[in-house]
């Protein structure tokens, strides 16, 4: 060792608590959600307050995108930066991700100079190969099977509006995507359950979804009719007929859907303090009709804002760990 490099660690710091990152809900336990939900509020009640709460100053979050965002981006950029920490945003078209660099090289070099990266994307093979070399916690912001920084912000809306989840029932309908994924992930870690109810077709694969064998039959239900997955229910949930990436099956997709729009009459059927979500972007008069997002029950805009509060809770968390 010369005079340069003298002082300056060849790895990282011994006795430095193991990389965790957050691919899909299942990653965490119920515990460290409760924590999570827990700090989640602390910190929203500082930042309606216009109380400073900088717990990552001087760190850095890659932010990687494949896929479009406005929540996700705005969400993570804001949080962050009230954090006290930066934020370095990166696309595939101005990187060189985009110009076939291997994932796994891309992750030695962004987690060599980030503290944090987010990716949103496509395939989770590819996130999972990314996280398999970075040297700093890795987010997923949203794959094709998995959305689990939105379920966690759902969940907390619906503490906030009804108190704890646990033991409740959701209704799913709509499409089996990777929002249905996380929440039947989240309903066999923090015991509530799911009614699903999707057009013969699109339906929720257990192996994709990776809770084959473990919801019990009475946690996890489907539905054939709509109606019937929301009766009385406490929560109502559903996401765009066509996500990013299924474009081409855009016109088929509305065909096959069209009674699976969340209307008055679903909402009739769930309790009558029963919830409205929706992850956003809406397309009113398909997927939910303008009476429900825009009505009493509906809460996405609280559900929107929170992204922020729990993903900054996360970040925190997965750099710093638990703080008393």
């Amino acid at each position: 060792m010369n005079s340069v490099t003298q002082g300056i660690p060849s790895t990282i710091a011994k006795g430095a608590p193991p990389v965790r990152h957050y691919l899909q809900f299942s990653d965490l336990t119920a515990d460290e959600y409760r924590y999570l939900l827990e700090r989640s509020a602390f910190i929203k009640g500082k930042f309606k307050t216009f109380m400073r709460h900088q717990t990552l100053v001087d760190r850095t979050l890659a932010m990687i995108f494949e896929k479009a965002s406005t929540r996700t981006r705005v969400s993570f950029e804001a949080g962050m930066y009230q954090l006290g920490g930066s934020v370095v945003h990166i696309t595939t078209g101005d990187s060189q991700m985009g110009r076939s660099e291997p994932i796994e090289d891309s992750a030695r070099v962004i987690s060599r100079m980030a503290d944090l990266v987010m990716i949103r994307t496509y395939e989770q093979t590819k996130i999972e190969r990314f996280a398999a070399y970075s040297r700093v916690p890795v987010i997923n912001g949203l794959t094709n099977e998995f959305h689990p920084c939105q379920i966690l912000a759902d969940i907390f809306t619906y503490i906030e509006h009804r108190g704890p989840i646990q033991g409740k029932t959701v209704a799913w309908v709509g499409d089996g995507n990777n929002m249905a994924n996380t929440w039947l992930q989240a309903a066999e870690l923090l015991d509530f359950n799911v009614h699903v109810s999707t057009p013969s077709g699109y339906e929720v694969n257990e192996e994709t979804a990776r809770i084959a064998g473990k919801l019990s039959a009475g946690r996890y239900k489907t539905y054939s009719n709509p109606v019937d997955a929301c009766r009385d229910v406490d929560l109502v949930t559903t996401d765009v007929w066509t996500s990013m990436g299924f474009e081409a099956e855009n016109e088929t997709r509305r065909k096959a859907f069209a009674t699976w729009c969340v209307n008055s009459e679903m909402m009739q059927a769930a309790k009558a303090n029963a919830l409205f979500m929706h992850c956003l972007p809406a397309h009113r008069g398909e997927e939910v009709s303008a009476e429900v997002i825009d009505g009493p029950q509906s809460v996405v805009w609280d559900e929107a804002e929170n992204r922020m509060h729990v993903q900054k809770a996360l970040m925190e968390f997965l750099l710093l760990g638990r703080i008393d």
